[in-house]
């Protein structure tokens, strides 16, 4: 992106501070901080859950509510005892493998190899050997149906501590699936996606075999980015066949040597990545914490660049939508707010909020109703809320130009599938409402009362839960390590398969279990009152 694009896409705003707070309530929930309400004290302030938060209720048409429990001490403690007798115990069996006591199933040298560079390091796989080996088969569970409201399991047994699986041949029916990113229910083999994507299979067939720049760029890929730009009320877009390259192939041809990222700390990887490659210099504020980025920011103003205090070239903001393992929102407010007063950019990554937010299903963007030409690169996948695979860019025109003559991802991936491409399109027009029915409105509003429904009782029946009320990623707080794999096995045993997190993926001693709420989940699925 050119320099006179980038003043193109800024103007100047002032942003007035105030301030709030939250304290727990008598059972040790954190009550809900809205920014309507009086601030208020709070016990034990934590660093990292949003203290000090910079709020402006001006900025805001709606409240905003989300809400995170500090650890207890007592259960602190005896996760961090229970992480550190796993450790004492691996230590033990590791001592009994290099004696060949016990057999060693983790890669090793040969013999004759032992005066080359190690190839595997012990120690830094001793996590996985003593610790992610007890729990193994929580994960990598092999599905055998469509990832829908409900689907099958291949059954597996492992006779060597889940070193190895073997499959029994049978297969678990009907698990209530809680764990897909299926946020409005477009992950079927049934209906008018799958109808539209049988018929481009019929036309176009599967693969490309080619690169947009050369032989692969089909008419419906045109369509689809048009419908794109139009859905997000951009001037124009562009698609891509992999939502992580869409971050990690994108940002080191937005930004260089002489510029500066703002991350916000919990950023997914794959932004974490392209700010990496791009050679920029990278500088990490509090999650969600405007204070801490408002500062940043004045430091970069002030002080420039390290040693030659020059202005840097670009300073780019990265923050997400829907966080996917807190379940909060981004304070998009605030955050353009901010970026305005600083004559900063803005990239907003929507993987999870786009489709699963807002009255028009249209994100972060449309859920706080503001204008999306104030973020100047608006980020996106297509694998969650609409059923399908492969990520975007949307902006100006300009921006989209510059991508496509300098992004690897443009330039050097193989085309979407048609098939991919016609699921984006026609799941896409049935949000916007452009199929004739009400089924995109319909399977909005559900995920919605799914949503606020599923947190309350969790809420009602004891259980600490993080994020915002409107964030259909619902994390429960596990915390002790003996926790997740007993949680895992135990919810798959009532037929209901779900997603848990540990170490090192979270803090140690914030392990949690993580659901993701559907329009698909009827109340059959989710029992209503």
């Amino acid at each position: 992106m050119t320099e006179s694009s980038a003043n193109k896409l800024l103007n100047g705003d002032a942003c007035h501070r105030t301030s709030n707070g939250r304290k727990s309530s008598k059972n040790g929930f954190v009550k809900n901080h809205c920014l309507f309400q009086q601030p208020q004290k709070y016990r034990r302030p934590r660093e990292r859950k949003n203290q000090n938060v910079t709020h402006n209720p001006s900025l805001y048409k709606k409240p905003f509510a989300e809400s995170f429990e500090e650890t207890p001490l007592l259960v602190a403690v005896l996760t961090y005892m229970g992480y550190g007798i796993l450790t004492i115990f691996g230590y033990l069996r590791d001592f009994l493998r290099h004696w060949n006591i016990e057999k060693c199933q983790v890669a090793r040298e040969r013999e004759e190899q032992k005066d080359f560079v190690p190839l595997y390091q012990d120690f830094e796989n001793f996590y996985t050997r003593n610790l992610y080996m007890r729990i193994r088969d929580n994960w990598n569970r092999p599905i055998c149906s469509v990832p829908g409201a409900k689907m099958d399991l291949v059954e597996r047994v492992s006779h060597d501590y889940n070193w190895t699986f073997e499959h029994t041949g049978k297969v678990v029916k009907e698990v209530i699936n809680m764990g897909s990113y299926n946020y409005l229910g477009f992950a079927e083999n049934v209906g008018a996606c799958a109808d539209a994507a049988i018929e481009s299979t019929k036309k176009y067939g599967v693969g490309v075999g080619s690169t947009r720049c050369e032989l692969g760029n089909l008419d419906i890929h045109e369509e689809m980015e048009q419908l794109v730009a139009r859905f997000l009320g951009v001037e124009s877009s562009m698609a891509f066949g992999m939502g992580f390259a869409t971050n990690s192939m994108n940002i080191p041809a937005l930004t260089g040597k002489g510029c500066l990222i703002l991350s916000d700390e919990l950023n997914h990887a794959s932004l974490v990545l392209g700010a990496r490659l791009s050679a920029s210099t990278i500088r990490v504020f509090k999650h969600n914490n405007m204070q801490s980025l408002e500062k940043l920011l004045r430091d970069a103003i002030v002080h420039g660049q390290p040693r030659t205090h020059r202005p840097w070239k670009k300073i780019l903001i990265v923050v997400e939508g829907i966080y996917s393992m807190e379940g909060s929102i981004v304070r998009l407010p605030e955050v353009i707010a901010l970026k305005k007063r600083y004559k900063a950019y803005l990239y907003l990554d929507e993987a999870h909020s786009i489709g699963a937010l807002g009255p028009n299903g249209r994100g972060v963007v449309d859920y706080f109703g503001l204008d999306p030409k104030d973020v100047d690169i608006m980020m996106g996948t297509f694998t969650k809320s609409f059923g399908a695979a492969g990520g975007y860019i949307g902006g100006k025109k300009e921006l989209i130009d510059y991508l496509r003559n300098h992004s690897h991802s443009a330039l050097y991936a193989t085309s979407m599938s048609p098939p991919v491409a016609q699921q984006i399109i026609t799941s896409m027009k049935i949000i916007m409402g452009e199929d004739g029915t009400t089924l995109g409105a319909d399977r909005l509003r559900q995920l919605s009362e799914n949503t606020t429904y599923f947190r309350r009782k969790l809420r009602e029946m004891g259980f600490i839960i993080y994020g915002n009320d409107d964030s259909p990623v619902v994390p429960m707080m596990l915390y002790m390590p003996a926790k997740i794999g007993a949680f895992g096995r135990e919810m798959l045993k009532r037929n209901i398969g779900t997603v848990v997190v540990g170490f090192p993926a979270t803090p140690i001693i914030e392990s949690r279990a993580r659901f993701c709420i559907s329009a698909a989940h009827t109340r059959e699925i989710v029992p209503g009152d």
